[in-house]
């Protein structure tokens, strides 16, 4: 699986083969998204339109946009509202707008309830038409030392200053005189006419005010995201992290599933592979304890990366496999007369298949079968056996399991004489006079069960 391309019937093994799990995990993602739900009230939000009369190129409107929420329109409409416990800026984060078709600029607003989203939108709307207005007429500045409105002033100023001074020149015809009251009419002149040019440059002239296109509506549901939403997402997060958390489970998996790479582990030959009826229940290993039941009712306990069983032939087929294993082994050791096989504890595939391989040895040689725990493996001592036997299934062991396998053969003074490798398959139904030996199976060999230990 770690070296294979990831496809759609891999997920699709997921979903039937962990369906149990999948299912806990959405449930479990759908009351986490309610319990955040529950956390973090639920927000309203509500919209104001505001017309911009004349035309606007896009970056001017964009402008607009920026000045809408800024810090001046959202803080005159906070002291308008008065709203206990909301700050100016947590204010202004509710606060947004956008610019929508025709030179319309849509103002949001978000709060807890439809009638303060209500009242926020319209109060921010207004705020910024006034402030807009402001800017346009220059009425802003605090001082009103700058804009339009102030050089208008300090014209008016300058006018009465020209008609004092005119006022006090020498009343007299002297040539002085007349050229002071000249240069004064024309600078006044020159000042009127500045103005006027000023007055038919201003760009608010050739606009109409902002206009504020009725209250905001006042909204019915939820903001998003809603309650079902957060529910909804949270199963669906659970759900794609747990078909992920397979995935990548799978990537990095290191069992070993050549027979070649198998037997290299265990630093001995391969000697065939052999059949073992059944469905995927064979690989489902003995429940113990409350931890195993429970991962039994989660469907947890078997393997999801093995592929489904393969249709084989029929048992006289399966026979002749066995008896070549066992006759290759006779090659290997013609003089033996005892041989110990070792079964990876759990293993149930390998376990029939060794009980099935002793049966077809008919005692030559006998081959005595033991079930080795591969977290702590312990083979017994040399007991007139010629060497070990080692059954397992494919895809089910690591390099490191193996070979700590082989060197507790090697501590208990035997030699891996070779490896058998079985594998699940779908049985055709067959005839009485067909049916597999299994039934007699535990008179063939000797079976024992280590129980643990170190190497």
């Amino acid at each position: 699986m770690s070296d294979d391309t990831i496809r759609l019937v891999t997920v699709g093994r997921i979903l039937r083969r962990r369906r149990r799990l999948l299912a806990v995990l959405v449930v479990v993602g759908a009351l986490v998204g309610y319990g955040v739900s529950v956390l973090f009230p639920p927000r309203y939000t509500a919209s104001a339109s505001v017309l911009l009369p004349g035309p606007w190129e896009e970056r001017e409107l964009l402008t607009q946009v920026e000045i809408a929420t800024s810090s001046s329109v959202v803080g005159k409409a906070a002291d308008s509202l008065r709203w206990s416990g909301v700050s100016d800026k947590e204010l202004r984060d509710r606060v947004s707008a956008k610019i929508a078709d025709g030179n319309i600029i849509k103002i949001s607003g978000t709060a807890d309830s439809p009638e303060r989203a209500q009242r926020l939108s319209d109060e921010v709307a207004q705020q910024f038409v006034t402030y807009a207005a402001g800017i346009a007429s220059g009425t802003t500045d605090p001082d009103g030392a700058t804009g339009p409105e102030a050089l208008r002033q300090q014209v008016k100023r300058t006018n009465q200053r020209i008609t004092d001074l005119a006022n006090a020149a020498d009343p007299g015809q002297t040539v002085e005189s007349v050229q002071a009251r000249t240069e004064l009419e024309k600078l006044r002149t020159a000042l009127q006419d500045a103005m006027q040019k000023l007055d038919e440059a201003d760009p608010a002239s050739s606009r109409a005010g902002l206009v504020v296109m009725g209250p905001a509506p006042r909204p019915t549901g939820e903001a998003p995201p809603t309650r079902w939403q957060l529910v909804g997402g949270g199963a669906l997060l659970f759900f794609v992290l747990a078909v992920v958390g397979h995935l990548a489970a799978a990537r990095v998996n290191r069992r070993l599933r050549s027979e070649p790479e198998i037997a290299a582990a265990l630093g001995s030959a391969l000697l065939g592979t052999v059949d073992v009826p059944g469905e995927r229940r064979a690989h489902r290993p003995k429940a113990r304890g409350v931890r195993a039941r429970l991962r039994r009712l989660l469907g947890v306990d078997t393997r999801w990366d093995l592929p489904a069983p393969q249709s084989s032939g029929d048992e006289a087929e399966r026979r002749i496999r066995y008896r070549r294993v066992c006759a290759r082994l006779r090659e290997r050791r013609p003089a033996a007369r005892r041989l110990l096989v070792v079964v990876p504890d759990g293993d149930e595939v390998a376990r029939r298949a060794a009980g099935q391989l002793a049966a077809e040895a008919e005692g030559d040689p006998q081959l005595r079968v033991v079930e080795v725990p591969v977290s702590r493996p312990l083979v017994p001592d040399r007991e007139g056996e010629s060497g070990a036997l080692v059954v397992l299934s494919a895809g089910a062991w690591t390099a490191e399991e193996l070979t700590g396998v082989a060197e507790a053969c090697a501590d208990g003074g035997h030699e891996v004489v070779g490896v058998v490798v079985a594998g699940a398959v779908r049985a055709r139904p067959e005839g009485p006079a067909l049916r597999s030996p299994e039934p007699h199976v535990a008179a063939a060999g000797v079976h024992d069960r280590v129980t643990g230990g170190s190497a």
